[in-house]
């Protein structure tokens, strides 16, 4: 399908994103006209593009010659009037449908019929934004992500009348920029803010839950998850943190209502309770966790784990644990004798390994419930033994005895990893959390949003995941998905935990999640 030349394009709205892609754009040899209502801000965003440039020159990056060149592309503009020669027009302005209905409405008074109106939206419907166009097909989502030139990802937004051909502008457009270009259907988050709920608000729900405080998550997260050795860079509360509250949470609960109160998305009553306390994060100098001049976090820092005890004489392990022969051998290895009777001792420390249940249901299940006092639980989702592994995460149940603990500390905490409790919980934290991404990715895959190795592309580079979604379901097996989240929602009875039939199937024949 033969694409529209774009030569010539239109910026409404010089904020940071507006800013960012007219810099992109005339980067990529486009003509750029900025406009904005607020006096001077399109001037002054101009000035700011510049400097940007010569701070380039002066690091070497770029020459005089193109910062000359592409300087030469900006231009000032003082009314939508003067935007009719462009052949594209991309809105990055206030978030509300009614004010950028006018600006399209605007816009088709002096735009040609060819030319294409795209919008940087975040969070509202192309499709209801184009309600009252003359022409709808003209007009699609043009997602970036701050900063735009170097967040080298777009998504690009075909509502319920967009044209193929201004889809295959878009794309070439940006894909020509240096981007990757993602396809996304009209659908509440599109990709990445869709995908981006699992991580925040399953952490969320384990602190409210009191599973585990804001640092250990962190901590969790960034220290025991593991993909090949790639894991999350930050932990979802520094990260909410450096997003502020008043951002995330509205996107949480803007996703949550526009699904119908899908369980998956159910937003969190104590990030409300912060949000209205202006409780923000970093720009608040206050949020999950407390910030001086320099934006250092002050209270990050874990407290100990308890007492750390003598080892304990014997362990015993479950028979159905995940690979036991290895733990047990583990556990030798440190200088403790393994009890292989089939029940455990009275001085036994029992170290069962639930995959997906809490202490409480897998020691019930067991037959164990009169053992309670000597039994932890060791999360093996991804590998504790791995020689990238820093951090152990052991659950206690309401039983576990403060001595056993003590053990256990002594037990599992070794040079360069350390150990976090959590409370007796679903899934521990870093499975629960990452089982949640992945859950969402299968769904927007299976309700046909995007494709499957877009998604992934688009959660990788919009998010900074170590993997998208559908990847890191593969890495694990969707199989053992499966299972951590089936249980996961028979012992909760939360909906929020169901595996998505897009997860199911491929697991039930073998198959990747990227199969499309």
């Amino acid at each position: 399908m033969e694409t529209i030349t774009v030569n010539t394009l239109g910026v409404v709205g010089t904020g940071a994103m507006g800013r960012g892609i007219a810099q992109l754009f005339a980067q990529a040899g486009q003509q750029i006209l900025m406009l904005d209502t607020q006096p001077n801000a399109a001037q002054a965003a101009r000035q700011t593009i510049c400097k940007t440039w010569q701070s380039l020159v002066d690091k070497g990056r770029i020459t005089a010659e193109q910062q000359a060149q592409w300087s030469a592309r900006l231009e000032v503009v003082e009314s939508v009037e003067a935007l009719a020669p462009c052949e594209l027009v991309v809105e990055a302005i206030i978030e509300r449908l009614d004010i950028k209905q006018q600006l399209i409405a605007q816009l088709e008074s002096h735009l040609s019929e060819q030319a294409i109106i795209a919008s940087n939206t975040s969070s509202l419907s192309i499709t209801a934004m184009a309600a009252q166009a003359k022409h709808p097909a003209r007009i699609a989502g043009f997602h970036f992500f701050n900063p735009v030139p170097l967040m080298k990802v777009v998504e690009v937004v075909q509502a319920a009348h967009t044209s193929p051909q201004v889809v295959e502008t878009l794309m070439s457009l940006a894909q020509a920029s240096g981007h990757t270009a993602v396809l996304a259907k009209d659908m509440p988050g599109f990709i990445v803010n869709h995908a981006g709920r699992g991580y925040g608000t399953e952490a969320l729900k384990l602190v409210t839950e009191g599973v585990a405080d804001f640092a250990n998550v962190d901590h969790i997260m960034r220290e025991q998850v593991s993909f090949g050795g790639l894991g999350f860079r930050m932990g979802p509360f520094e990260l909410m943190d450096l997003t502020g509250l008043d951002v995330s949470h509205p996107v949480m609960e803007s996703i949550y209502q526009q699904f119908y109160d899908e369980p998956r998305f159910r937003p969190s009553a104590l990030a409300a309770q912060r949000l209205a306390g202006r409780v923000l994060g970093r720009k608040t100098s206050a949020g999950f966790y407390h910030y001086d001049a320099q934006g250092k976090a002050l209270d990050a820092v874990l407290p100990a784990p308890g007492e750390r005890g003598a080892l304990p004489l014997s362990v015993w392990i479950e028979p159905l644990a995940a690979n036991p022969s290895s733990l047990a051998g583990w556990c030798r290895d440190q200088g403790v004798r393994v009890n292989s009777a089939p029940a455990p001792d009275a001085t036994d420390l029992i170290i069962l390994t639930p995959e997906g249940q809490d202490l409480s249901q897998h020691l019930s299940d067991l037959g164990l419930q009169s053992h309670g006092a000597q039994a932890i639980a060791l999360d093996t989702f991804f590998d504790p033994f791995a020689s990238t592994t820093k951090r152990r995460t052991l659950m206690r149940c309401p039983a576990t005895s403060a001595q056993i603990q003590a053990q256990a500390t002594a037990l599992f905490s070794t040079p360069g990893v350390q150990v976090s409790w959590c409370e007796d919980s679903i899934g521990f934290v870093a499975p629960r959390i990452v089982c949640m991404v992945i859950a969402i990715g299968c769904e927007i895959a299976q309700q046909g949003i995007a494709q499957p190795k877009d998604i992934d592309a688009a959660v990788r580079l919009g998010l900074g995941y170590p993997m998208g979604p559908l990847a890191m379901g593969d890495h694990i097996g969707p199989a053992k998905v499966m299972h951590w989240l089936s249980q996961m929602e028979r012992t909760s009875a939360d909906p929020r935990y169901r595996p998505s039939l897009w997860l199911r199937r491929r697991a039930q024949l073998g198959l990747s999640l990227l199969q499309p």
